[in-house]
């Protein structure tokens, strides 16, 4: 059986016990006692232990092999098709939805591009189920076009979140200008370098609910 790590669920406590004071002279009965003792009393820290080898915290890793693009000053979803690894965190487009209730850390990066031979800003922003979550938004601006060169940025953070069970988180993002985008970019040459996937998301459980 696999433990998830949730509000309902819990480790047995072990308690070291409280052995009786020997008496002065060999006693059958006493020593057996104090062996049943010892014995109940490690037989809790096996199963301690067992539980603690099948413990499963929930968690996933997603990401977008697409380029994705905006309308000017309206709100885009960013939206993932990848799944790297998952244990009870899932994704369908741009939801990332928990199964168990708890606190839990959300990771992005995603590769900005800037064609245009100005700086380009870019407001990215969360919901949750829906909702705008209060002092979310970051406000980066993209590098211009340069010698020839499209302009590139890596952005990323993270937050921690408190989630309920079925609760999704998006991440949504807003453009002044059509020049940014994000984008996928292929494997390159000279060196040998794999792909950029265009966004990155990872969600890791961190704590039940206090």
């Amino acid at each position: 059986m696999t433990y998830i790590i949730t509000s309902d669920f819990e480790l047995n406590k072990v308690a070291a016990p409280n052995l009786p004071l020997p008496p002065t002279e060999y006693d059958r009965v006493y020593f057996d006692q104090m062996l049943n003792i010892l014995r109940l009393y490690f037989n809790r820290i096996d199963s301690l232990t067992t539980q603690l080898m099948t413990l499963s915290v929930p968690y996933g890793a997603f990401s977008s092999d697409q380029d994705q693009t905006a309308i000017v000053n309206t709100a885009t979803l960013m939206t993932l098709n990848t799944t790297d690894f998952a244990n009870g965190v899932s994704i369908s487009s741009s939801k990332i939805t928990v199964a168990t209730a708890g606190i839990y850390n959300l990771q992005f990066s995603a590769q900005f591009q800037n064609t245009n031979t100005a700086f380009q800003d870019v407001y990215i922003w969360l919901k949750q189920s829906g909702v705008d979550i209060p002092g979310s938004t970051g406000f980066v601006s993209i590098p211009n076009r340069h010698a020839g060169t499209d302009g590139h940025s890596i952005v990323g953070w993270n937050y921690f979140l408190s989630m309920t069970a079925g609760q999704y988180i998006e991440i949504y993002w807003s453009v002044p200008n059509v020049a940014v985008t994000i984008q996928h970019l292929a494997a390159s040459g000279t060196p040998t370098k794999p792909s950029t996937q265009s966004v990155v998301a990872t969600m890791s459980f961190v704590s039940a609910l206090p």
